[in-house]
């Protein structure tokens, strides 16, 4: 906020990857107590959900993944390398 010049954020854009053992609910519930008495306080939270994706080493194709450790759903092989959807992070702040 020094470094930017912004006095207060207005929403918060949080992106959370299926596969980042994170649950949104808990950190809808959470955000108001922690942004507390900060630059945050009152802002909006927006999460936006990231679909788990995997690259299977069997039959080397990329996949959908809904769950770590699951079987390739193309070959039904192991191991299934992810490769998307295990983030968590700040993709955008509204600020004034």
């Amino acid at each position: 906020a020094g470094e930017r010049g912004f006095r207060r954020v207005r929403t918060v854009i949080l992106e959370i990857g299926e596969l980042a053992a994170v649950e949104p609910e808990a950190i809808r519930f959470c955000f108001s107590s922690v942004s507390e008495g900060t630059l945050a306080d009152g802002a909006r939270l927006q999460v936006v959900q990231v679909a788990g994706q995997g690259l299977c080493f069997n039959c080397h194709q990329a996949v959908p993944l809904a769950a770590l450790y699951d079987p390739c759903p193309a070959c039904g092989g192991y191991p299934v390398n992810p490769t998307g959807g295990t983030e968590m992070r700040v993709r955008e702040l509204e600020v004034e």
